[in-house]
């Protein structure tokens, strides 16, 4: 019998099929991936660019009033912010400030979660009006709370307490911290509110419906169905919120000027950079609350991932 050979060129073309299709699966990737390079490069000129250039200045022991001379000092300005008194404080007011302020929000967030997720007349507005808070601008709220509602003399809340007979109380003086988490709780309750709104509206319906049936209060099913469902959209509030209240300016700047103990972290760079004019080591501490921010901002991008991961697996 005579052997039947397959030519070279033949055996190519046969391969060449095979190999198009990766190709043209290549060249599609790149071609959905082309229209985002100019936003990449924008965010990257940006965000990144800037960091690098912080991070390059945090090397060096510079004071603007003296621009000529500056000296090369490695790692002393870090470790002259981490042995700083001020900085240690500020770093222990930012963690009760946040951890206050995120806890808070999400128990009044899933309270108001639960009361939207039931029927009733009018649901629509009431809705409107709690989502309000987030809408405004940072600073306008904080001066909101410190004019309107805080101030001694013609606030509201003094002028609620004079009709009842009550104290008249300096709030700001008195209450600093309290006065800052009250104007933050105020703003981030409806974006608390809103995540887990939408986790409530994701629940599966007919497991619930055969609980009811099996003769389980509506305590049983919050506790065994309607909780460990939330679990992600609660992480992932708390996450999100915690990146927002670690990075606050705008409430500790207007309504106590980072005084009476209210000096978080961003405040501190603040008056390092502005009233010290140590740009060495207000950049450092500037590269330390980026460093504590992106920390964060892992888990929270973990808990997206894994939560949009179930979300597909259903």
């Amino acid at each position: 019998m005579t052997a039947i050979t397959t030519p070279p060129a033949a055996t190519e073309r046969a391969a060449a099929p095979g190999k198009q299709p990766d190709q043209n699966n290549k060249l599609r990737a790149w071609a959905t991936r082309a229209p985002l390079l100019p936003a990449l490069v924008f965010l990257i000129v940006v965000t990144q660019l800037p960091f690098v250039a912080t991070l390059v200045i945090s090397l060096f022991d510079w004071n603007s009033l003296y621009p000529d001379a500056r000296e090369f000092a490695g790692l002393a300005n870090y470790a002259e912010v981490l042995g700083d008194s001020d900085l240690r404080n500020s770093v222990w007011t930012t963690i009760l400030l946040t951890v206050t302020v995120v806890l808070v929000s999400l128990v009044l967030g899933l309270l108001l979660a639960l009361l939207l997720d039931r029927k009733f007349k009018g649901r629509g507005i009431v809705r409107t009006l709690l989502i309000a808070p987030f809408l405004v601008v940072p600073v306008a709220a904080a001066l909101l709370w410190k004019h309107v509602l805080f101030n001694p003399e013609y606030g509201l809340f003094n002028g609620l307490l004079s009709y009842v007979g009550g104290p008249q109380p300096d709030w700001i003086s008195e209450m600093p911290l309290m006065a800052v988490e009250a104007s933050l709780i105020w703003q981030w309750t409806p974006f608390m509110m809103l995540i887990l709104l939408a986790g409530l509206q994701s629940r599966d319906h007919q497991q619930i419906e055969a609980a009811r049936v099996d003769g389980a209060s509506d305590w049983q099913i919050f506790r065994h169905l309607t909780l460990p469902h939330l679990r992600r959209y609660l992480e992932l509030g708390a996450l999100l919120g915690s990146i927002y209240i670690v990075q606050n300016f705008d409430a500790v700047f207007t309504l106590t000027s980072g005084g009476l103990g209210t000096a978080n972290l961003p405040y501190t760079v603040y008056q390092t950079f502005y009233q010290a004019h140590e740009n060495g080591l207000a950049s450092a501490a500037g590269v330390l609350v980026v460093i504590g921010s992106l920390i964060i901002a892992t888990f929270a991008l973990r808990v997206v991932s894994s939560l949009f991961r179930e979300e597909v697996s259903r």
